[in-house]
């Protein structure tokens, strides 16, 4: 396969085109289809593939036992999914993996990567190093979720995620990766509550908003906690 996009990867950082073919022979690299909505790895499932979204996006979700979804991250193309379950054998998935859109995903089989490689790739071990390096990445990256889901009000929850969101993006205005129900998901609050309370904060002249396009509008905000 085409190994220019692989090459700009987290996961392939470092190494060739040359070198990412020879791994993805010994990752046993298997390319699949996917459409919106589909579900790519089910709760419970034992996996021994990590996944790179190679176009399109997926969602890590999980669904209580009344069917409430709670969406923990979006995974866009580039990234990696379940690298952490599949690199224990026989530990359950505890969420879903859906398409949010079409995707076309890239498996590699973990177990095999953090196996001693039978040809001895000399670029085995950057491999390694990358994956473990993205792993504390999603650490961080549910860390700040519990962040933005600490404070009490709806409110508040908005505020330090559309902070953080501003802070990433280096500006005031910018464009969130969630529709209003996956934003209501991701930040644990009922999905017409945080319709009010947007509408309640454009009232009070601190945002505007436009589905999922918000421009802060001034740099002093009271958190009700």
């Amino acid at each position: 396969m085409d190994t220019s996009f692989l090459e700009k990867t987290s996961l392939f950082r470092g190494t060739s085109g040359e070198e990412i073919n020879s791994m993805l022979a010994c990752l046993q690299a298997v390319k699949k289809s996917y459409a919106k909505n589909d579900v790519i790895y089910h709760a419970g499932s034992i996996v021994s593939s990590l996944g790179i979204v190679l176009s399109g996006s997926v969602f890590i979700e999980n669904d209580d036992f009344w069917g409430n979804k709670n969406v923990l991250d979006v995974i866009t193309p580039g990234q990696v999914f379940a690298e952490a379950y599949a690199s224990i054998p026989g530990e359950p998935l505890m969420f879903n993996v859906v398409a949010y859109e079409a995707a076309e995903i890239l498996f590699l089989n973990v177990q095999k990567l953090l196996q001693v490689c039978p040809n001895s790739c000399a670029h085995h071990n950057k491999l390694i190093q990358n994956l473990l390096s993205i792993s504390a990445q999603k650490n961080l990256s549910l860390s700040r979720r519990s962040l933005h889901t600490a404070p009490k009000s709806i409110r508040g929850r908005l505020l330090s995620y559309l902070s953080f969101q501003a802070i990433q993006h280096g500006s005031r205005d910018f464009v969130i990766p969630f529709n209003r129900q996956q934003l209501a998901d991701y930040l644990n609050v009922d999905r017409s509550a945080l319709s009010n309370e947007l509408s309640k904060m454009q009232k009070d002249g601190l945002l505007k908003v436009e589905k999922n396009h918000f421009c802060l509008l001034t740099d002093e905000i009271e958190i009700y906690s």
